[in-house]
């Protein structure tokens, strides 16, 4: 009863209701992009899809801090809190690269993330079969590309300057591609060390 009781604690709730979140963003994201095909965009939905885009990005800093503060880290935590965080990103960055937006990602930036992001994936199964444990290993260069990657999200959310929109999306490209190297060269000494043993 007690483990039933951790899962639904607050940080977990945080959690949840960021996964809600996602799908209340992808719609408003949509539906903006149907009406920037015509001559009167319908700014309060832009508008509305950078709040929830906001209200996301924040939680995930807060359920991290409850988890921490109050002791309140779980199983389902663990696995929710980053499946959440990359489900609300990759589909941020998929839409503005895709939909009608004034300004939005061009092709080789989803490329990127999604292609670092299935390399990091496939990589910790392949570590996991053959080591037999892959360790997670946090790099200040991954929370760098999170970060930068949400304020190029919010640069077209906002629609701030377009000419500037290049410079953090290549900021945003640049540890990403540096975070995802430094996860593969970890992996290759897991599996060095895996074959030591």
């Amino acid at each position: 009863m007690k483990s039933e009781r951790s899962r639904v604690n607050l940080a977990n709730q945080i959690t949840i209701f960021r996964i809600l979140l996602i799908p209340v963003f992808i719609g408003l994201v949509i539906y903006y992009g149907d009406s920037a095909r015509g001559e009167h965009p319908n700014e309060a939905l832009r508008l509305w899809s950078a709040a929830v885009f906001g209200i996301a990005s924040i939680s995930d800093a807060i359920d991290g801090w409850i988890a921490r503060r109050f002791n309140q880290r779980t199983r389902f935590g663990a696995i929710m809190d980053p499946l959440a965080d990359k489900l609300l990103m990759l589909s941020a960055i998929i839409l503005l690269s895709f939909t009608s937006w004034r300004q939005h990602f061009p092709l080789w930036f989803p490329i990127l993330v999604i292609g670092r992001d299935l390399l990091s994936i496939g990589g910790a199964f392949l570590i996991d079969h053959f080591a037999g444990k892959f360790q997670i290993h946090t790099h200040w260069t991954g929370k760098t590309a999170t970060f930068a990657q949400m304020a190029a999200i919010l640069w077209i959310l906002l629609d701030l300057k377009p000419e500037w929109l290049i410079w953090p999306t290549v900021f945003a490209a640049t540890f990403t591609a540096l975070s995802g190297f430094l996860n593969l060269a970890d992996g290759v000494k897991q599996l060095q060390a895996a074959g030591h043993d």
